[in-house]
C-alpha cells in the first residue's frame, strides 16, 4: 500500500483524530492523579497553549508539505487540525477565564485592554472563533470560494498574534516564542513567494488574452 493510498483512505481519520485527542487526555490523567505541580492553573494555562501554536503550526504546514511533497491527499486533513487548533485555543482561553479569573469581567476586560500580551491572545483567540465556525462545506458554498479563502487566511494573523503573546508573556526564557515565530515566519514567507509567483505567471496569460481580443 502506497503513502498516498493510505492517506486517502477514509478510516485514517480516526487514528488522527484520536492522536489529536492525546495532549488533552494526557492532560486530564494529569489533573486525576494531582501531577500539575505547584501551580496547577498556570501548568493547564502554558499546556494548551503551548498546542494551541503547535496544532497551527501544523494546519499552516499542510498546504505547503503537499506541495513539495506532491501528496495532494494530505489536504483532506487541514480542517481537523485547524479546528483542533480552536479546540486547544478554547481550553486556553476558559482556563483563564473561569481558572483564573472566575467569571469576573471587570477584571477580564481591564487585562484585556491594559495588558499587551492578553490583548495579543484575546486578538488571536477571537480571530479563530469566525474560522471554526465557517470551516464547513456549507459555509464555503455561501461565502464563495475566492471570500472563504480570504477569510481563512486570517488564521496566519492569528497566528503571529499567538506568537506575540507568548513572547510578551515569558519572561526570561524565549526560545519556544523564538522558535513557534520562526515556524510561522517560514510558513508565511512561502505563502506571500508562491502567492507572487502565481500573479507573475498570470500576469502574461492574460495580457496575451487582452492583445487577441478584436479592437
Amino acid at each position: 500500500m502506497t503513502l498516498k493510498t493510505t492517506l486517502s483512505s477514509r478510516s485514517l481519520k480516526i487514528p488522527v483524530f484520536a492522536l489529536c485527542l492525546v495532549p488533552a487526555l494526557w492532560l486530564g490523567w494529569k489533573a486525576l492523579n494531582q501531577d500539575l505541580g505547584a501551580n496547577p492553573i498556570e501548568f493547564i494555562t502554558h499546556w494548551t497553549g503551548d498546542w494551541t501554536i503547535r496544532f497551527l503550526c501544523i494546519t499552516l504546514s499542510i498546504t505547503p508539505l503537499r506541495k513539495l511533497l506532491r501528496l495532494s491527499e494530505l489536504i483532506r486533513f487541514r480542517r481537523l487540525l485547524g479546528l483542533f487548533a480552536f479546540f486547544y485555543a478554547c481550553l486556553h482561553f476558559l482556563t483563564w477565564f473561569v481558572l483564573d479569573k472566575f467569571f469576573d469581567w471587570n477584571e477580564i476586560a481591564k487585562d484585556v485592554v491594559k495588558r499587551p500580551f492578553i490583548t495579543a491572545g484575546f486578538t488571536a483567540f477571537v480571530l479563530l472563533i469566525p474560522l471554526a465556525v465557517t470551516s464547513t462545506k456549507g459555509w464555503i458554498r455561501r461565502l464563495g470560494g475566492k471570500r472563504w479563502q480570504a477569510l481563512h487566511r486570517l488564521i496566519y494573523v492569528s497566528a503571529c498574534a499567538g506568537v506575540i503573546h507568548y513572547y510578551w508573556l515569558v519572561k526570561s526564557d524565549i526560545r519556544l516564542p523564538v522558535f513557534y515565530g520562526a515556524i510561522v515566519a517560514i510558513l508565511l514567507a512561502y505563502r506571500l513567494i508562491t502567492s507572487l509567483m502565481k500573479n507573475r505567471n498570470s500576469l502574461p496569460r492574460a495580457t496575451g488574452a487582452a492583445a487577441r481580443e478584436p479592437t
